[in-house]
């Protein structure tokens, strides 16, 4: 019999996505129709008997922010995020859990120049204290007696509760001032496409998530023409950006959805 497949965070925009992959959610409080353990990133490790993958997704911070979404807080931040995370991965070791798919960040990469190029084997070298979390917790993974799977993702997009794009897009049609951006963009459709590719994988370490380069004009040209907004679309970004290349997923057969996907999204994230 096939282990089960447990999943942390599952109320976030990442977890949210991954719901229809797992067995069970470890959190604060269940999610209708789908079995639940008690758990909180500040407390003591869950019951993982029976687990065999786990999907580590939860993450502490002030709401919209993961960069800075220590506030006030730095010594409270990493005992939930470092602390906790850590616990949780050695009680996996523990349980006898055979695979961990953590959900990391590009950010361990955010203390290189804009414009460096991020292969999966490139050192990291995180600036914020984000990133210097995501890190620590990659490392201790690394160390562990089981498949550990470190998934560098980019910005997330897509339908949930309060997408990210939500202010964004009201400020835009309130015709405030919008400061010019590029960054890279991945859909939380193919965040879920790679994970369950993820599932079944055996080889440990980091793995790469990113999509589309894109800048906010061209997103607010999007929502321009399907609003038809009369407000000025911010002037293109010149700053470089670095951008993840995702070597193990594309060598598992993962196809993201690109800018169709992103065009296909709108309506309902205007919505």
């Amino acid at each position: 019999m096939t282990g089960l497949i447990a999943l942390t965070g599952a109320t976030g925009i990442a977890g949210e996505a991954l719901i229809p992959l797992a067995d069970l959610t470890l959190g604060r409080r269940a999610l209708p129709g789908k079995p639940h353990r008690a758990f909180d990133l500040t407390g003591p490790a869950p019951d993982l008997s029976g687990v065999e993958t786990l999907i580590h997704a939860a993450f502490s911070h002030l709401p919209g922010k993961y960069r800075g979404g220590e506030g006030d807080d730095p010594t409270g931040f990493l005992a939930a995020n470092r602390d906790g995370t850590k616990r949780l991965f050695d009680a996996a070791a523990r349980q006898g859990v055979k695979r961990v798919i953590f959900l990391s960040s590009r950010a361990v990469f955010d203390g290189l120049p804009p414009g460096t190029d991020l292969p999966e084997n490139r050192a990291p070298d995180p600036q914020s204290l984000y990133g210097q979390t995501k890190l620590a917790a990659e490392a201790h993974l690394a160390a562990l007696p089981l498949t550990g799977l470190s998934l560098r993702a980019t910005g997330l997009y897509g339908p949930g509760r309060a997408h990210k794009w939500r202010d964004l897009f009201a400020d835009y049609r309130a015709g405030k001032t919008i400061a010019p951006r590029r960054a890279t963009e991945v859909h939380t459709a193919d965040l879920a496409q790679a994970v369950r590719l993820l599932i079944t994988e055996s080889t440990p370490g980091p793995v790469h998530l990113s999509d589309i380069l894109l800048d906010r004009h061209d997103l607010l040209a999007e929502v321009q023409r399907l609003t038809a907004c009369p407000h000025p679309l911010p002037e293109r970004a010149t700053t470089p950006v670095s951008q993840l290349r995702c070597a193990r997923l594309h060598s598992l057969g993962w196809v993201p959805g690109g800018q169709a996907l992103l065009h296909q999204s709108l309506a309902t994230l205007l919505a």
